[in-house]
């Protein structure tokens, strides 16, 4: 049994609050999770249910440890968690997600603020000990307050020798107007939609190229937000200068004011990982791509940035994701 959650965090003054909730059948006091749904991936699913839980909309931030543990049954339940902060108010995107309804009182019946002492005292279960123990640690290492780039390769576009027609278009123009397949792409792209909203992006950068604007529009159109394009991001300007499409991506890695996605082709993924590296250390760069084809058509490398001591920037997590169209993960 697949499952996710979040521990939600807030500051209050000097204090570090995070929400727990009542489940009245058991007795209990954890974190708000639930069991992922047929098609949903499991990001999808911790934001959902945190809100149907808690009544509270989330973005989620770094991932945590995954638990696993047996139920009485015998069946061996896996829970994926992050940490997460409530989602401003009026924040695009929580345009782009699906209504969620509340959690019945008879599964949950309270949801709490606490500080850390009275979350140790409440909670039920070691391992959700070990889980706050885990936040609490981010938080003393200030890196637990991160912002988020999410870069995406385009999805499946329709192959050049199909689309090319040299006697109408020449080269650049072929490949400015490759479209997207209308089956694996374009669904493709309706997948990332749910997965960008539960990281709160609220701006989205992509190559004009239509392949890849097509893959980041739908969730800009579902968000209410401007697509906004950037030259350099394409092939034939990354191949003519690709010091600019570097810059366009450590802006990128430095907007702390809202999550920002940014979508481009394959050949500029070098330049891209190359900046990604700088900022992170030895042990993330192990989730860091080293090879063609660095990422896969459709595929998302989420980087959880955060201000380290004397004002450096760096990453502090690093997740890779392509989202399935059959199954939820």
């Amino acid at each position: 049994m697949r499952a996710a959650g979040a521990l939600v965090w807030r500051r209050n003054g000097k204090h570090l609050e995070v929400l727990l909730v009542h489940r009245p059948r058991y007795d209990d006091w954890s974190f708000p999770k639930g069991k992922v749904e047929p098609c949903e991936s499991v990001r999808t699913c911790a934001a959902r249910e945190v809100a149907e839980e808690t009544g509270i909309p989330v973005v989620l931030g770094q991932p945590l440890s995954t638990i696993a543990y047996r139920l009485d049954g015998g069946t061996r339940k896996e829970v994926h968690y992050w940490a997460a902060r409530p989602a401003q108010q009026g924040a695009a995107a929580l345009r782009a997600r699906d209504a969620v309804e509340p959690a019945s009182p008879r599964e949950i019946d309270a949801s709490r603020w606490v500080r850390l002492k009275e979350a140790r005292r409440l909670l039920s279960y070691e391992r959700d000990r070990d889980l706050l123990g885990e936040l609490v640690d981010l938080w003393e290492d200030d890196k637990l307050d991160t912002w988020t780039l999410v870069l995406v390769r385009h999805a499946r576009a329709v192959k050049r020798s199909v689309w090319n027609r040299p006697k109408k278009r020449d080269k650049e123009a072929d490949e400015a107007t490759r479209p997207l397949t209308h089956d694996q792409g374009e669904a493709r792209a309706r997948a990332l939609v749910p997965i960008l909203a539960a990281y709160g992006v609220g701006r989205v950068i992509s190559s004009p190229w239509r392949r890849c604007a097509e893959t980041v529009a739908p969730y800009a159109g579902a968000a209410g937000i401007e697509l906004e394009t950037e030259g350099a991001l394409t092939e034939a300007a990354h191949a003519e200068r690709p010091k600019a499409a570097r810059k366009v991506v450590e802006r990128a890695l430095r907007e702390r004011e809202e999550p920002v996605a940014l979508c481009t082709h394959r050949p500029v993924l070098p330049t891209v990982m190359e900046v990604v590296a700088r900022h992170a250390p030895g042990r993330l760069l192990r989730s860091v791509p080293d090879r063609d084809p660095w990422l896969k058509t459709g595929e998302i490398l989420v980087v959880h940035m955060a201000r380290r001591p004397h004002g450096r920037i760096r990453a502090v997590a690093i997740e890779k994701q392509r989202p399935v169209l059959s199954e939820g993960r």
